[in-house]
């Protein structure tokens, strides 16, 4: 019998709990991606937001350059839907173009939060699409509006189009200098002008962007798997606290910022980046590999099988199997074919549970020792009907082994995660959270085993190498609004980012 929730558990993390179609994983909220000097470049743009469609599937847009008009789409809905007409590829005519894939996290999805975002400027137009969550976007957005500003959107994206348009600077680069300046938070930033593609990163490096070419052509995109749909060449990553500016002369870098530590986000390794991608010179199969692997080594249990919770906990999975000596099995099969809108389940068909997206196998499932390993628990509610499911199958012990320290903190910097009311780390022990799941055992891998994955010596606490602020609360830029006082209701407007 599985034994009763702890009752710190609160109410509103026990009525998230049933809900056949919710898979429990953080959200990454955004794609973004440029092309600059390609006749092609809306339609190869398109393609490299069906790479990124795993950073955001409720909403995509494209905004293009023709040397004489901007030309704009922008629609809810999954990239594929949105720009597989020939039709709409066309109406985006020119040789730059930038795109941007989102999820929202807040509130509903509605046209006006869709990016690219565009404005016409005392100089001309720009648009800009944006990766991550501005930290002080409320503060500066109610100055913002003191001084007589208008907005069209809740995103803390058009905070920067409006500081750089009330900027007393020159010249637009001034402007854009000026106004970055004034924000708190991590951001990866595309903005296209009718003269230049322009890349930016914050100062901690918090989120990816990189720089790739294809036929003379520059390409700016977050994650490497964007290039290789196309065929472009990987160049390099751009710089925290860089800016590049990509025009008719060349690609030209300005870092016009006081440096400080890169602080990379390590949950793009353990989740968020697709396994095929490289990041910062990592591989991030291998690193989820080796990231199995130490949590083997760390906490291995006897057992018969090793079980991946598909997709994500796959090559974690790999890793440790290999490490432990013992056989990988898909002991789950995932159906790839149930979208979040599929159905809105009622009662009468609430008891299926997960298995709308998931099924046993039940022959390499039945009367083994079964390890489950997964990425990542957040509010617990799938592994209970993961774990449910492999019993069912005939398992006859069950352990669950997480490829991620415990998440016990929310993200501010770009990235959906469920108060820390609703996160189950942040509310029961490993042993309460064992007993909640029905697991026989429960473990994750350590901060320090984290990071010797990664290839560094363990975590420095005086020096961190990555941003692990959801496992440790070390947040390394200020969370200005929420310092500030403002409440939740009001925060939950930063989650509109992207």
């Amino acid at each position: 019998m599985k034994p009763k929730p702890p009752s710190r558990l609160n109410k509103r993390t026990m009525n998230t709990i049933g809900h056949p179609l919710d898979d429990d994983k953080l959200r990454e909220e955004c794609g973004i991606y440029g092309l600059f000097g390609h006749p092609e470049a809306s339609a190869h743009t398109a393609l490299g937001l069906h790479a990124l469609q795993h950073r955001g599937q409720e909403a995509a847009g494209i905004v293009s350059y023709d040397g004489r008009v901007f030309h704009t789409h922008r629609s809810l809905g999954e990239v594929g839907d949105i720009f597989s007409n020939q039709q709409v590829i066309e109406t985006l005519a020119g040789h730059s173009a930038i795109g941007h894939v989102r999820y929202s996290t807040q509130g509903d999805t509605v046209l006006r939060n869709v990016q690219p975002i565009f404005a016409d400027l005392e100089g001309g137009g720009v648009a800009l699409a944006h990766n991550g969550n501005l930290t002080n976007a409320l503060a500066v957005r109610r100055d913002l509006v003191g001084r007589g500003c208008i907005f069209q959107s809740t995103m803390d994206t058009e905070v920067i189009v409006h500081l750089i348009a009330t900027s007393l600077a020159h010249d637009f680069m001034g402007c854009l200098v000026d106004a970055l300046g004034q924000l708190h938070g991590a951001f990866s930033l595309i903005m296209l002008t009718d003269t230049a593609l322009i890349g930016v990163r914050d100062r901690f490096g918090v989120r990816p962007l990189q720089i790739g070419e294809l036929d003379g052509g520059t390409i700016l995109t977050s994650e490497t798997c964007a290039l290789d749909i196309i065929g472009a060449k990987f160049v390099r990553d751009v710089e925290p606290g860089e800016i590049v500016v990509i025009d008719e002369t060349g690609v030209t870098s300005l870092k016009p910022f006081q440096p400080a530590r890169q602080r990379f986000c390590v949950f793009e390794y353990i989740y968020f980046s697709r396994p095929d991608s490289v990041i910062e010179g990592r591989s991030i199969y291998e690193a989820r590999k080796n990231i199995g692997a130490e949590l083997a080594r760390e906490n291995g249990v006897p057992a018969d099988v090793i079980v991946p919770v598909p997709d994500s906990g796959v090559p974690a999975a790999i890793g440790y199997a290999e490490e432990a000596g013992l056989p990988f099995e898909l002991g789950i099969v995932r159906n790839h074919y149930v979208g979040r809108t599929f159905i809105e389940p009622g009662d009468s068909i609430r008891h299926l549970g997960v298995k709308l997206k998931h099924n046993a196998n039940r022959s390499m499932l039945k009367g083994k020792r079964v390890v489950l390993v997964d990425d990542s628990i957040v509010r617990g509610t799938t592994s209970i009907k993961i774990v449910q499911m492999v019993r069912d199958a005939g398992a006859t012990e069950v352990h669950m082994r997480i490829a991620s320290p415990p998440t016990t903190h929310s993200c501010f910097y770009g990235v959906d995660t469920p108060t820390r009311d609703q996160l189950l780390a942040s509310q029961m022990s490993v042993d309460e959270m064992a007993a909640h799941i029905g697991v026989d055992s429960l473990s994750f891998i350590s901060t320090d085993g984290l990071y010797r994955a990664m290839g560094e010596a363990g975590r420095d606490p005086d020096q961190p190498q990555f941003c692990d602020a959801c496992f440790t609360g070390d947040y390394p830029i200020p969370l200005s609004d929420a310092e500030g006082g403002i409440g939740p209701v009001q925060l939950s407007l930063l989650a509109e980012s992207a």
